[in-house]
Formats: C-alpha cells, sequence, structure tokens
C-alpha cells in the first residue's frame, strides 16, 4: 500500500483498494495457468502435510488455483511424472532436483516444506534380538514407499554410515498407507525406513523397534551430522520461466499452510485431514502429529549447510555424483517465499 496516498486523504475505499492492489502482488499477479496437476508420492504421509493443509483448508482456492492432485506410490514416481509432463509441479524429496542436475534435467525446488527427514528406520520387533544395528540389517528385507525414493535413499546413507554397501539390504516398495503397515504385520520385511502415521501405528502396535530417528533436529544430526532438508515443492526450470505467476500462487498457498502448521495443535490437524488418514486410531494420529510438528519448516527456505548435507549424502551413494558438478545455487530459488512472505 503506498503510505502517503493514504495519508494525505484518500478515503476508504482507496485504502481497500491499495490492500487489494497489494494482495494482487503478493500472489503474484493472476496465473498464467489456472488450473495445475499435482504429483506426490503417498500424500496420507505427515512427510507431506503441508500440502494436505494447503489443499483441506482451500489455500489453493484462495490463490486462484484448481489443484488437481496425483498420489503415486513413492517420490521417485512422483519425478518421473515430472519429467514424463503429465504433471506440473511435484511436493518431494529436495534430493531430487541434485540428481536431476547431474543428469542434465533442470529442476528446482522453490518451498520448502520439511526441515527434517522425518524418516525412522525400524526393525521387526521379534528379530530385535539379532538385528540390533544398521549393520545388522545385511541381506534383510527393507520395506520403503518406493525404491529411488527418500526412505530408500535414508536407508541407503545408514547403512553406508553402518559401513555396509548402499544395497546390502533387499529394498521392497510398501506405499505409503496401510499397505505398509500389513508388509509388516504379515512378515513380508525384516525392517521398515517410512514415515508417520505408518510409523506411529507400527510403535503403537509394538511391532517394531526403532533404530533411527530423523523427525527430531537430534536424531537429524545423529545420522546426518547437521541439517538435512526433506520435502519441497519443485517444478521444471521451464514451467516456472513460463508460469511465474502461477508458481507464486503455488508457494503463497503451501507457506499459508506453513504458517498454519506453526501454531496448529494435533487436534486441529487430525480434524482437517481426510479420517482415513487416521488408520483406524485417532489417538495414535495424534501423537504422530506431535511427534512431526517439529520437522516442518519455520520459513520455507533451504538453508546452504542443508543443501550440502543433502549433495554430501548423494556422493557418498552415487558413483554418478561423486564428482559430478553440481550448482546447488541452482537447486533452491528463495524469490517466490519471499514474496509470499513480504
Amino acid at each position: 500500500m503506498d503510505r502517503r496516498s493514504f495519508v494525505a486523504g484518500a478515503g476508504a475505499l482507496t485504502f481497500a483498494a491499495a490492500l487489494s492492489d497489494r494482495s494482487l502482488a503478493q500472489a503474484g499477479g493472476a496465473p498464467e495457468k489456472a488450473k495445475v496437476t499435482l504429483g506426490v508420492g503417498g500424500k496420507p504421509l505427515l512427510y507431506y502435510l503441508p500440502l494436505t493443509i494447503a489443499e483441506r483448508r482451500g489455500f489453493f482456492k484462495e490463490e486462484g488455483l484448481d489443484v488437481d492432485i496425483n498420489d503415486f506410490g513413492g517420490g521417485a514416481k512422483s519425478l518421473q511424472a515430472l519429467i514424463g509432463g503429465s504433471v506440473d509441479v511435484v511436493t518431494g524429496a529436495y534430493e531430487h532436483t541434485i540428481r536431476m542436475q547431474a543428469k542434465g534435467q533442470e529442476i528446482q525446488a522453490v518451498c520448502e516444506l520439511g526441515r527434517f527427514p522425518a524418516i525412522v528406520i525400524g526393525v521387526k520387533t521379534e528379530k530385535a534380538g539379532e538385528i540390533k544395528s544398521v549393520a545388522d540389517l545385511k541381506g534383510k528385507k527393507v520395506g520403503v514407499t518406493a525404491p529411488g525414493s527418500s526412505t530408500a535413499i535414508t536407508m541407503q546413507y545408514a547403512l553406508v554410515k553402518a559401513g555396509l554397501r548402499p544395497n546390502d539390504v533387499a529394498f521392497i516398495g510398501v506405499g505409503g498407507g496401510a499397505g505398509a503397515v500389513a508388509a509388516m504385520q504379515r512378515g513380508e520385511i525384516d525392517a521398515i525406513s517410512h514415515l508417520d502415521p505408518v510409523i506411529a501405528k507400527l510403535e503403537g502396535d509394538g511391532a517394531i523397534k526403532v533404530l533411527i530417528d530423523t523427525r527430531t533436529e537430534a536424531g537429524t544430526k545423529d545420522l546426518f551430522g547437521g541439517a538435512n532438508p526433506a520435502a519441497v515443492v519443485y517444478l521444471k526450470k521451464d514451467f516456472i520461466a513460463a508460469n511465474p505467476n502461477t508458481t507464486q500462487r503455488l508457494v503463497n498457498a503451501h507457506v499459508k499452510a506453513l504458517k498454519w502448521l506453526a501454531s496448529a495443535t494435533p487436534e486441529q490437524v487430525a480434524d482437517v485431514v481426510p479420517s482415513e488418514y487416521h488408520l483406524g486410531d485417532k489417538p495414535l494420529y495424534l501423537r504422530a502429529v506431535k511427534n512431526s510438528l517439529e520437522s516442518y519448516s519455520r520459513t520455507g527456505i533451504i538453508p546452504k549447510e542443508g543443501m550440502e548435507s543433502v549433495l554430501d549424502t548423494l556422493r557418498k551413494l552415487d558413483a554418478e555424483l561423486a564428482n559430478a558438478k553440481i550448482d546447488l545455487a541452482a537447486t533452491f530459488t528463495d524469490r517466490f517465499v519471499k514474496q509470499a512472505s513480504a
């Protein structure tokens, strides 16, 4: 708003118009593409809670967007959909922006959603006697949302840190919801690398013993040695260039969700999300939300040390990335978050 015009005596209508103009500027102007297709790998997971909040609280609609959400079995499949052109935007792991740059694909994150991975590695309770640490998992079957997704990458990093090779376990894709719980209950896997509410359900049932927990800052530092950003909003750079207003509005909606989560109670969250996300146990879901609230981004901006930590992790796991020249500055831009917060 132009304060000088207001102080000079413009009336209430001028003030309201100025406010309207400011709102339009913050939103980034009219969206070039009002109908957007978004990919996500396991939407019921708390890893992606900001997305569900943006959808259920009507923040996308407030921004003039009609967002069609496609839920895939894991983050790697969401990425494939973006590269293939079947979705416009993805909420997924930040690490994919680095991997794609190494492959010559220009993917860029525009908003951080999770500042900690919030991934937990647990072993089947009946096997906790023989599997006392990650090093004991060699040759075992480990459930992940999907091979190549962040849950698998975190497991691989833990294996390397324990002195094993990244593929010294058999990775089994178990999806992001009730199927993951069922896979453990049926004995199809020996251990799991997954997220809440799946982990909270397995813990509540006494089905697993936790080995590694990155839902907190302390647990993240124990594994990665520092910050390690998780879910972000990312798009192809050419889409951003062609649709800056649409991109801005997507970021605006997610920033609104992050701000809402910063003061929300677990009860408020549980009341907003679809009831099936509770996995048939609302008290357990409340505990899962309580465990995860610390993990969401406070600013929407990925810290430089966090980007460096993820790159270091990937270099240890992928020979193609070990000596690849990566421009981290090109993997994330904060200009849309700063505009959303202005």
